[in-house]
């Protein structure tokens, strides 16, 4: 009854969450296919809880448990019609559609037939559940457990050769989740045969009951996942990018912030606190700090090797950016940050830049994308917060945090 209850669960969730997207897409004929699939499952599975609790419906012995058997089936075909819509145009498949639908209304249409035949109305719940030596029964049975284990198989492999074709990449996660639901089906239906073989024989399965019932609650929860994720999985990859893109942009500040007071004219609109558009606001943040390198590149001076004050990287990093040989420890980004922080102290300190003198081009730099771009920037601005800082009242170079003054607009 539990596992019933948590599939059911499990499979409402998923109805409901495609549900709110029917405005824009029920005229979408693989989303129609996507809601009666998952429709079916809800009823199969809703079926089993009330079949487990009171297998009597409107005063049929065991109905409960044929109406979850027929929307079993209705939902195998209806997931493999789908898996046909994702792979292909609706010209190319529509003969698989017809088969699959007679395959389905065929099937149905037998487990009727035995139903009654078999006298299964007035037989125990269990010889339907478990398994009986009733021939007829025992037919009943095995034709269901087919039913379920084409379309297992046949799932199995459309999905792993999709999954291969598809560039879309949250549908190809899709397809390889269901290929593991696929397989757990698929033990669920090889468990259930062993049961039903073992009660056919007189062998006593009851405490072995819980096994296929277990394959098949795990395997409806990933093939849930798997029908809803090419829905949900591009936000997942949206809330990855804007985790990645607030943390880029944060890293920048240092950097951002000492061009900025420098050459406050480099800002390109005001500021705020809010989050919003935050790819534009990274992309606005390197220009800046570009627009700000190039203010400060007729202070860096590259035939002078930078005097600093600090451990063997920030020399090894300062040697390099002035053309000394590299030693073991360069650290490139390094290198930059102490090139910025030296061209900010010549400029406050009034040096005037000799025009002629040929200076490092910050656009020489192998960055093709903006990606490339954030990634270096945020190294040097990682090295330039740990580089000893202005004074501007003591008029002296301190290890103390870069100022703070665009910090309460900005960060």
């Amino acid at each position: 009854m539990a596992l019933f209850l948590i599939t059911a669960v499990c499979s409402y969730a998923a109805f409901l969450y495609k549900a709110s997207h029917a405005r824009r897409g029920w005229r979408d004929a693989v989303y129609r296919t996507l809601m009666a699939t998952l429709f079916l499952q809800c009823l199969t599975f809703t079926m089993g809880a009330v079949a487990t609790d009171s297998p009597t419906l409107l005063g049929v012995g065991n109905s409960a448990i044929l109406v979850m058997h027929l929307a079993a089936v209705a939902y195998c075909v209806a997931a493999e019609i789908l898996l046909l819509q994702w792979a292909e145009p609706l010209p190319a498949i529509r003969s698989g559609i017809r088969n699959w639908v007679f395959f389905g209304f065929g099937t149905e249409v037998l487990l009727v037939l035995l139903f009654f035949v078999s006298g299964a109305p007035h037989k125990p719940a269990a010889a339907l559940t478990t398994g009986s030596k009733d021939l007829l029964l025992l037919a009943y049975l095995i034709v269901f457990i087919v039913s379920q284990t084409i379309p297992c198989v046949t799932i199995f492999r459309a999905c792993l050769s999709y999954a291969k074709l598809t560039d879309k990449i949250w549908l190809r996660r899709a397809l390889r989740f269901l290929t593991v639901g696929s397989v757990l089906l698929f033990m669920y239906c090889a468990t259930r045969t062993v049961n039903m073989v073992g009660a056919a024989a007189g062998a006593n399965v009851n405490g072995l009951k819980i096994v296929p019932a277990a394959f098949s609650g795990l395997g409806i929860i990933v093939v849930s996942i798997g029908l809803t994720m090419p829905s949900w999985g591009p936000r997942v990859s949206d809330l990855g990018q804007w985790i990645e893109n607030i943390l880029s942009y944060r890293a920048l500040y240092p950097l951002w912030n000492a061009v900025c007071q420098e050459s406050p004219e480099i800002v390109l609109e005001p500021r705020n606190s809010g989050v919003s558009n935050l790819h534009y606001r990274l992309h606005r943040r390197v220009v800046e700090i570009r627009d700000g390198w190039r203010a400060l590149r007729p202070y860096m001076d590259v035939a002078e090797q930078p005097d600093i004050d600090s451990d063997s990287d920030v020399d090894a990093g300062a040697a390099a950016a002035n053309g000394a040989a590299p030693r073991p420890n360069n650290d490139q980004a390094l290198a930059e940050a102490v090139r910025i922080r030296d061209a900010i102290r010549a400029k406050r300190d009034g040096h005037v830049p000799d025009s002629e003198r040929r200076r490092p081009g910050f656009e020489e730099r192998d960055a093709v994308t903006l990606a490339d771009e954030v990634s270096w920037l945020a190294k040097v601005s990682s090295a330039y917060a740990k580089l000893p800082s202005f004074d501007a009242a003591r008029g002296s170079w301190k290890g103390l945090p870069q100022g703070r003054a665009l910090e309460n607009s900005e960060s």
